[in-house]
This record gives structure tokens, sequence and C-alpha cells, in this order.
């Protein structure tokens, strides 16, 4: 069902509620009617979002997550349903320009705590070349690359992550303040974490024989910038745009002048592509996942897993010393 177009009137939104009487798939808490329980409801956008909400609020939130498990994010439309369980909570996070559903709900919902983790850490423009390589090699031609967008995968960089946390913290903190204490403390627990995990990413990808992965989806720009890599994408930051004929010879040659082992596709998104050029390249596949969701399929229950996960793909493809 698409996301309704107009700003739904009280009285249909309570009328949804009363109607509705399945349970949103995917939720993290219990996702009727998010107004009665007890506790500080905050609805997450997707999986990013509900991690941080559950982290720092602890046993004070409620949290529903709009975005299923296995659901491709930026592909999401809303129901009536969702967004009459936006409309009841006491808090929204998400990330700006992501999911355009949910950006427009958002902006027609009187909820009073609107939190945009775009708005807490800095945001680059990138294509579907990123990093040293793409700003200081012009061995082969470039130039099928895709023009730049404004990337919105901050939270697979460890340092914008723990900044974004920072603020969703102190967010709760105004919002819920008879709690303040507790998300403090929780969000200074969560950063500790998160500055571990860039230590660990540091000291596992400082001496590598190559420093250039291929993705299928450009989503690990931040990370790439963040430890020396440059990530070459079959497509852009969309995950669902088709590479053109062009591009992916551009990544054939550049697979061969760069010592690159590794073709690596995620779990959300088709693997048909990044298995073809494998192929054509005798080149191995692995999974690096974008944590854009939590699936029996990922390797790991959590963030922290997963990302770790992904550093121990990388070392291997790369070459780690």
């Amino acid at each position: 069902m698409n996301v309704r177009r107009r700003l739904i009137s009280t009285a249909a939104l309570a009328a949804a509620t009363a109607l509705g009487t399945a349970t949103l798939a995917g939720c993290s808490g219990d996702a009727a009617g998010t107004g009665d329980t007890g506790k500080f409801d905050v609805v997450a956008s997707f999986y990013p979002m509900t991690f941080l909400a559950e982290r720092i609020g602890g046993d004070h939130v409620h949290v529903t997550t709009l975005t299923s498990p296995g659901q491709e994010p930026h592909d999401l439309e809303l129901s009536t349903r969702q967004t009459a369980s936006l409309e009841e909570s006491d808090a929204v996070l998400y990330l700006k320009n992501l999911q355009p559903a949910v950006d427009k709900a958002v902006d027609q919902s009187p909820v009073d705590t609107k939190i945009d983790a775009a708005s807490l850490t800095t945001l680059e423009k990138h294509g579907n070349e990123v990093g040293g390589h793409a700003a200081g090699h012009d061995d082969h031609d470039h130039g099928h690359g895709e023009e730049a967008g404004e990337d919105p995968h901050i939270w697979l960089d460890p340092v914008r992550y723990a900044q974004v946390a920072e603020g969703v913290g102190k967010a709760f903190e105004k919002a819920d303040p008879d709690h303040a204490a507790d998300y403090k403390k929780n969000t200074a627990a969560l950063v500790k974490q998160l500055n571990a995990l860039n230590t660990e990413f540091e000291n596992g990808l400082a001496h590598t024989k190559s420093k250039v992965f291929i993705t299928t989806h450009a989503a690990f720009g931040y990370l790439a910038e963040r430890y020396g890599l440059t990530e070459e994408a079959i497509s852009g930051l969309d995950p669902d745009s088709e590479p053109s004929a062009a591009r992916v010879k551009d990544l054939e040659k550049m697979a061969k002048a760069d010592g690159v082992s590794t073709v690596f596709y995620e779990t959300l998104v088709s693997d048909k592509t990044a298995k073809t050029l494998a192929s054509d390249t005798g080149l191995k596949t692995d999974v690096l996942d974008p944590i854009e969701g939590i699936t029996k399929h990922s390797r790991g229950q959590d963030y922290f897993a997963v990302q770790r996960a992904n550093l121990k793909a990388l070392q291997q493809a790369l070459g780690a010393k």
C-alpha cells in the first residue's frame, strides 16, 4: 500500500488504530498502538536506527520498526497502520533522504521529537567510486562512473555512527528527562563500543596487499575513506540501478590492474550482477553486508557482529598481513 499522499486526519488515524489487528512484521517491540505502552515510544525507520534506539533507550523505551527484516529499506512504502503508529509515538528516529515514504510521513506528523540521524553528523557526496584510488590514480579510464549524490550510509563508519549515537542520546534526554541519566549512561557505553570497533578496523586494515574492493551497491564509501581504502561499486547509491556495459568493462580492467580478488555482494539485493562480473574476470565472491536489516542470512545477530564479519571479509579479500 502506498504511503498516504495527504495528512491523515486524527479521526481517521484513530479508526485505523482501532481496526488494525495485525502487528507490524519485523518490529522489535509490540507494534499495536504505540501510544499506550507506558514507555517512551519510539518509531525507528530501519535497523541501524532501531539498534540505536534500543541500545540507548534500554528498558525505558518501546521501539517500533517501520522496515521489516529482509525488506530493502530504500523501497519501503508505508501502510496506513504504520503511519498511524508513527502519529501516536513520542519520537521518531529516521535518516532523511534514504526512505522517501518515511520522510513524507515524518513531515506530516505532529510528533514532538523528530530525530534526523543525517543532521547529527557530516554527509558527503559519493558516486560509485570512492576513496584514495579515485582521487589519486589515473592509470585507467574512470569516465563511466556515476555522478555523485549525497551518501546516507553513515552507520557503516563507526566514527560517524558514534556521533549519531551521541545526538540521539541527547534528544532522548531532552524528550524524556525522567530517564535522562540512564540515556546518558547507555549512550556513553555504546560510543565506547563503537570507538573500540573503529580501532579494530584501523588495526585490521592497516597493512593489506590491495586497497581496492568491488561491491554491488555503493554503500561503503564512508568506510573506505575512514580506513584508506577505495570502493568501486557496480551500481551507485541506489541498489536497484543497473550498471552500464562501459562501467562493467571499466571494472574488469581495474580489477586486473589493482589486484582485486573478490567481488562483494549483499544479502538484501540480487547477487546476479556481482556473480556475473566475478565469473567474467575469474574473481571470487563474498558478502559485505551494509547492515540495512538483520535476517537469518546475516553473519551475526546485531550491528557489531555483522561489522566484525565485514572486517574479516575485507581482510581476506585485501590480503591483510
